[in-house]
């Protein structure tokens, strides 16, 4: 039996009166989007949790910048995430430093490869931080 988790962001399914669901590998994508743009402090009862991406978007732009995302986006997962995910890369692209990426000025591209522990599943997620 496939396994099944409450969507995110919460929501009533459609023609039910119950919580909707999605499968366990879109929830863990969810998850990680969740632990990617939830900035310390945000969540009151849990105020360590997060990875602070969106303050970084207005850092300046450069080599540092993109080695300090790699470092704060590993972190955080393996902190949160480590009984769900096995991370095995994280790549962090700039708008300012790589012109060829399509990205504008001020976005960050960060993809995120990892193996889902439950199923041994290879999984990437790509984000745009604005």
């Amino acid at each position: 039996m496939a396994r099944h988790d409450y969507a995110f962001p919460f929501r009533i399914a459609p023609g039910t009166s119950r919580g909707a669901e999605t499968p366990y590998p879109d929830h863990v994508d969810q998850l990680l989007r969740q632990l990617l743009l939830t900035s310390p402090g945000e969540r009151t009862c849990l105020p360590e949790f997060g990875c602070g991406l969106r303050r970084l978007v207005f850092a300046p732009q450069s080599e540092a910048l993109v080695a300090t995302v790699k470092i704060q986006v590993r972190q955080a997962i393996e902190r949160w995430l480590a009984d769900q995910v096995q991370l095995t890369d994280v790549q962090v692209t700039s708008g300012a430093t790589d012109p060829t990426s399509g990205l504008d000025l001020g976005e960050i591209l960060v993809s995120v490869s990892y193996v889902l522990v439950d199923q041994q599943a290879p999984r990437r997620l790509e984000l745009t931080v604005r």
